[in-house]
């Protein structure tokens, strides 16, 4: 088969590799149809996530068909269609039974970081009757991509983690697809304010069709200025950092509210500051997360009624065979006006 190897810091190639095989009970083989690219690959090619060796087929979103299972198999079949979970979950583990898949004992983010994923024509998915979501027929499947990992992510780790209120004043740093994400899936709890904020005015733009009141372009350094003057100084009551740079984590912290929350979502691979010095007296919760994807049956029966539209966020598609031009593409997002590419089988 195909798939796209990552050959160290800044090397990536689309070649061939062994086709993946059933290796456990639990597993399935599945013949991806779509999948995507996500930040989180881009920060393995800066080299930020060392645990991921030469050699490692990339990829951890995705929508397919099963080609075969393992005899424990119990809840799919080989012609499911089906939704490829960021997260693999055993469903016994501590974690998984404590609703922390991503710390599962035996899974986890493994795909395309610990074990080959699913940048590639087919891939193993272990433990697949708690790593697997069948598709109703009739469903879009290109939309159903976004709610491999994004959706999940924005929602459970910037939304539920910075507790999200009705009347609230939310500022969203970072208005990539997971940013966006977050402030599409922000809108279940009707906050009064959505600010989002960005360096990229193409993606300000499409912010407000996802919820944002208010958008602010950070290229001056003038954000935090700007953030305070719209909330009459009190600064907002979530603040998400959806980035994952010193910058942005630095700006969180100076728009914070007193008694509000930090919610981090943003793939960290270098220190960031922790102004304690200001925060110690302002009552202000910080938190870190890794996607659980256990609101993903909830998400996927909001997009099946029209209640969410992520297809908007897919702004480029390729055939499956032009997966290194869309990484270029998807790499360079503000030139080329990108959210999420979307790659499909022929």
């Amino acid at each position: 088969m195909k798939a796209l190897v990552y050959q160290g810091p800044g090397k990536r190639s689309w070649q061939e590799a062994p086709s993946p095989a059933l290796l456990k009970p639990t597993d399935a083989i599945v013949k991806v149809t779509r999948t995507t690219i996500c930040g989180s690959d881009l920060h393995i090619l800066k080299g930020d996530v060392p645990e991921v060796t030469e050699g490692r087929i990339l990829g951890h979103e995705a929508v397919g068909v099963v080609v075969d299972v393992g005899p424990a198999v119990s809840n799919f079949k080989a012609g499911d269609h089906v939704i490829v979970s960021c997260i693999t979950s055993c469903g016994k583990c501590e974690g998984c039974k404590r609703g922390m898949p991503s710390h599962c004992t035996d899974g986890g983010w493994i795909l395309g970081h610990l074990i080959d994923g699913t940048q590639a024509e087919l891939v193993r998915v272990p433990h697949a009757d708690g790593s697997l979501v069948l598709v109703p027929k009739g469903a879009d499947e290109d939309a159903l991509v976004m709610i491999s990992d994004i959706l999940p992510t924005g929602f459970e780790c910037g939304v539920l983690k910075g507790e999200v209120k009705p009347g609230d004043a939310i500022a969203v740093v970072g208005a990539g697809p997971v940013g966006l994400a977050a402030l599409m899936t922000a809108q279940f709890y009707s906050p009064a304010m959505s600010i989002a904020i960005d360096v990229d005015d193409n993606r300000l733009e499409v912010a407000k069709t996802f919820g944002a009141t208010h958008v602010i372009n950070s290229t001056d350094g003038k954000a935090a200025l700007a953030v305070m003057a719209l909330t009459g100084q009190r600064g907002v009551d979530v603040a998400i950092e959806a980035v994952g740079a010193p910058v942005t984590f630095t700006l969180c912290q100076d728009i914070v509210a007193a008694g509000g929350h930090l919610a981090n979502i943003g793939v960290h691979g270098h220190s960031v500051q922790l102004k304690m010095e200001t925060l110690w007296s302002r009552n202000v919760t910080i938190t870190t997360r890794l996607v659980d994807a256990v609101t993903t049956s909830m998400l996927l029966r909001t997009v099946l009624s029209s209640k969410l539209s992520p297809r908007k966020l897919i702004t480029h598609e390729f055939a499956l065979g032009d997966m290194l031009k869309a990484y270029d593409v998807f790499g360079n997002a503000a030139r080329e006006k990108a959210l999420k590419v979307l790659l499909k089988a022929g």
